[in-house]
């Protein structure tokens, strides 16, 4: 394919040496600036830490009409070079890339991968003109294909030569795969979808995939245009199939995603099970941000600040709100039946009832705090903060029960109506209230100020219940009755978290700490799975803790509390459940 060349930037991306993991890159500006400046990014959008991604470039250098000139470091990510603007400067460099995340860069043998924040040097004053990428054909794989969302402007048939952005927001927002990889079709909605899998064992069943993505895919498209036409002329699903792996994030026309190969669907298996369901919940949040955070997204990401943290209060709505969507939208599609929706929806309450951070912050302030502590987690953080994916998400079914239950609209109405609000763009939380006062007939400002700034719990039991579903409460396992998270490992527990306010914390519990035995009724027995404790403990309530800290071994008395709850969904009326569902009874 060829299309109309630009005068901007030009990034010449090589695969030049996969077994030291480095890609080479040849920046060519055609007009610079005297002493132009360039940087590299410090975090990428949808992911919200400072990654200092420039670590990771080495030998940069510049050139001016075939003679070298100087280049001087600025601060960690940021370089001026000594030139003129009377002729194109030409600067290369050098990028490790060994990060298996959807985040960063990858090269070996095997495949190649990376975000233009890893990789692309940002030119300033002409980062909105355009930018061109030209894919490097590696001679020693002559089987490697590439695949990317940029427009292809001369390309050959396994996808290497050069591709064009509008900006660098463009460039640096559509991930690259390269590499021996399975590719399908398939259509939505009249938008074509491409599908890339890497890495998946012979077992996998790219049809089914192909057919489930597409279900999804037109059932979003559905919830926000009905009949209207989506923002995007086309669309790109980038699969890693790893051994262990999870996650993704989203781009404007596609997506990265790494997952477990095991949770693919296999040929000849017609079962949906756990690892595929969870799988397609997977796909179906990434795929519903290319509405809701890559177009209808916080003010403060209006532009993108690539050196440094980019903070709002709104990440309860933009990544909860499409958390609540993913699996109930699965649902709508008829991928997954009633009983799998709400046990997954189970999991989520049960998760937030079972961290006490919730007591502490808000999802609000969750949200702004996301760079310190939802992505720099530690031994402290589910006593010191609240996810704003599974909390934002209860909200979202707080509002949308509410609203349902008053008769008045949906959340549904209320997210189509802020996108035409909006025009598909930066939105406030002012947005969200206007557009719940007019669709819900009154002002929601007590709900926003107790379940988005506050801290209470929310009146989840009594929405569920009123829309047909009954709260079981049930004995909870040993781990949330003694408020701790655990590693089991070979004859040992290591104890990860102690959670506020626990029997374990009480006791003098502390996060590393290896439990070892108990000692109870005079006898000491080794403990090497925590579900064994009651085995030894018999009708015994209170028991010595032998725990190994720091080489030392301490005694801890502990009291084994009564039975803690846990939460489990039953759907109890179809009648008034399934309107909510979006499925016919």
């Amino acid at each position: 394919m060829i299309a109309a060349r630009s005068a901007g930037p030009h990034y010449r991306v090589e695969a030049a040496d996969p077994a030291a993991h480095l890609f080479h890159v040849t920046l060519t500006v055609p007009q610079p600036q005297a002493g132009q400046r360039v940087s590299l990014p410090a975090w990428i959008p949808g992911s919200y830490l400072v990654r200092e991604f420039a670590r990771h470039l080495q030998k940069l250098t510049a050139r001016q009409d075939g003679r070298p000139v100087a280049v001087h470091q600025q601060d960690k990510a940021s370089w001026q070079v000594d030139c003129v603007p009377s002729s194109p400067l030409v600067l290369s460099y050098e990028v490790y890339a060994f990060d298996h995340s959807v985040r960063t860069a990858w090269l070996d043998s095997q495949r190649g991968f990376f975000n233009g924040t890893s990789l692309c040097l940002r030119v300033h004053g002409q980062a909105q003109e355009p930018h061109e990428l030209e894919l490097v054909a590696p001679r020693a794989y002559p089987h490697w294909e590439a695949a990317t969302g940029l427009t292809p402007l001369k390309t050959g048939k396994r996808g290497f030569g050069t591709y064009q952005a509008h900006d660098y927001d463009e460039l640096v927002d559509c991930p690259v795969e390269l590499g021996a990889f399975w590719s399908g079709e398939f259509r939505a909605c009249g938008v074509p979808h491409r599908v890339v899998v890497a890495g998946a064992a012979e077992s996998f069943d790219g049809e089914r995939l192909l057919a489930d993505m597409q279900k999804i895919c037109e059932t979003q498209i559905r919830f926000w245009h009905d009949r209207r036409k989506p923002p995007m002329k086309d669309y790109l699903f980038l699969l890693n199939a790893v051994d262990d792996g999870y996650g993704g994030l989203e781009h404007r026309n596609s997506t990265a995603l790494i997952a477990s190969r095991r949770d693919l669907p296999r040929i000849g298996e017609a079962r949906t099970g756990e690892g595929y369901v969870t799988l397609m919940g997977l796909i179906s949040h990434e795929y519903f941000h290319t509405w809701n955070v890559k177009r209808l997204r916080p003010a403060e990401f209006a532009h993108y600040e690539y050196s440094g943290e980019n903070y709002t209060q709104l990440l309860w709505f933009f990544e909860g709100f499409t958390s609540y969507y993913d699996d109930l939208l699965l649902r709508r599609a008829g991928l997954i039946d009633d009983a799998t929706y709400f046990k997954l929806l189970t999991k989520t309450c049960n998760q937030v009832l079972q961290t006490p951070g919730r007591e502490v912050q808000s999802v609000a302030q969750a949200s702004f705090d996301a760079w310190v502590k939802y992505y720099r987690q530690d031994e402290n953080t589910a006593n010191a903060t609240v996810s704003y994916y599974t909390k934002g998400a209860l909200v979202a079914a707080c509002f949308d029960l509410t609203l349902r239950a008053e008769g008045h609209a949906s959340l549904d109405d209320v997210m189509r109506a802020l996108w035409q609000r909006c025009k598909g763009g930066p939105m406030a939380e002012a947005d969200f209230a206007a557009v719940l006062k007019e669709l819900g007939g009154r002002a929601y400002t007590r709900e926003l100020a107790a379940w988005v700034h506050g801290t209470r719990e929310l009146p989840l039991k009594e929405l569920l219940e009123q829309h047909g579903v009954q709260v079981m409460e049930e004995p909870a396992q040993m781990q949330q009755r003694l408020g701790v998270r655990v590693a089991e490992a070979q004859g040992g527990i290591v104890l990860k978290n102690v959670l506020r306010g626990g029997a374990a914390e009480q006791a003098g519990f502390a996060a590393n700490d290896e439990w070892i035995g108990v000692e109870v009724a005079g006898s000491a027995w080794r403990l090497s799975k925590l579900d064994d404790l009651l085995f030894y403990a018999g009708s015994q309530r209170k028991l010595t803790a032998l725990v190994a800290r720091d080489r030392r071994i301490l005694r801890l008395d502990l009291a084994i509390p009564a039975a803690v709850q846990t939460w489990r969904l039953v759907l109890r009326d179809a009648a008034r459940v399934h309107p909510w569902l979006g499925t016919q009874h």
